[in-house]
């Protein structure tokens, strides 16, 4: 490695997920999508309009949305369809928009099955500890997207990566989204994407759950989605590789995380400005030997 890469992080070994290619050499890469699946009608047109605006701002998607939100405040609140219901979903929006996908695992019986139909596997924060949930994820062969623990520093996301590596399988995307800051709030240290690059793989930046207030509405968590473009920008400039933006067309109607989505206007507004700061913070090793 020279010294013009550290600008920007370390390098790591591309990934493709689906036609998404993740490198430094490749357009930015955003995860987005409604945090819960609302019905297969919504998958769809989200997923539609979602592909359409990223293609108009050339950057490449992933599409998000969980089958099962098992880790809701209330036992009341809407937990998704269901894992059989769910995939049956995700598979008609792979089919109709040719996406890679994504969506969350909260137990080692469903990697497999979530697998065939899922690209990426996520590890929700509060279980990115859980070594068997680790190791079943990984030994699918799929991207295994490791959330760091609200509740863990990022030298410690080291471990988790060790148990994905373990089976023989690299292939790990590791997310920052904020740690516990007193009650009901979260900060964001943005030193924990240089630290968790030098792990060797990719690091995502999860802006909007970075802005969530967790419990905050005791019921539920609340959120202050104005401040989702200030720490996506923050993010890229520190050399994030991606983004991870949940988003809604209507936050006011969605049935998860309500507070802490980017509405679809809003999204369309930002992804130029997210574009062109992650091409800026990739050619500027280059602009910098340049000026010297």
């Amino acid at each position: 490695m020279d010294e013009d890469q550290e600008e920007v992080g370390l390098a790591f070994r591309p990934q493709k997920v689906g036609d998404v290619i993740l490198s430094n050499e490749a357009t930015l890469v955003l995860i987005s999508g409604p945090c819960v699946i609302e019905s297969e009608g919504h998958a769809l047109d989200t997923a539609g309009q979602l592909k359409e605006m990223c293609e108009h701002a050339d950057i490449q998607l992933i599409y998000k949305s969980s089958y099962d939100k098992g880790n809701r405040s209330s036992l009341c609140a809407y937990r998704g369809p269901g894992i059989e219901k769910g995939l049956a979903i995700l598979q008609k929006v792979k089919e109709t928009y040719a996406v890679p996908l994504l969506s969350d695992i909260h137990c080692p019986e469903e990697a497999k099955a979530v697998a065939t139909v899922c690209d990426v596997l996520q590890i929700p924060a509060f279980l990115c500890r859980q070594t068997d949930l680790l190791v079943a994820a990984s030994q699918t062969g799929a991207l295994v997207n490791i959330k760091k623990g609200q509740f863990m520093s990022p030298w410690e996301m080291g471990c988790a990566a060790e148990k994905i590596i373990a089976t023989g399988n690299r292939r790990i995307l590791l997310t920052e989204r904020g740690t516990t800051f007193g009650y009901h709030n979260l900060v964001c240290d943005m030193r924990t994407i240089p630290i968790m690059q030098k792990l060797g793989f990719p690091v995502c930046f999860d802006a909007s759950h970075a802005v969530q207030l967790p419990g905050g509405m005791r019921n539920r968590s609340g959120g202050e989605r104005e401040f989702i473009p200030t720490l996506a920008k923050a993010a890229l400039a520190a050399g994030a590789d991606l983004l991870y933006i949940e988003s809604h067309e209507c936050p006011e109607r969605a049935k998860s995380d309500r507070d802490s989505v980017m509405p679809f206007e809003d999204l369309k507004a930002f992804l130029p400005i997210a574009k062109s700061l992650y091409e800026c913070i990739r050619l500027k090793p280059c602009l910098n030997k340049n000026l010297s």
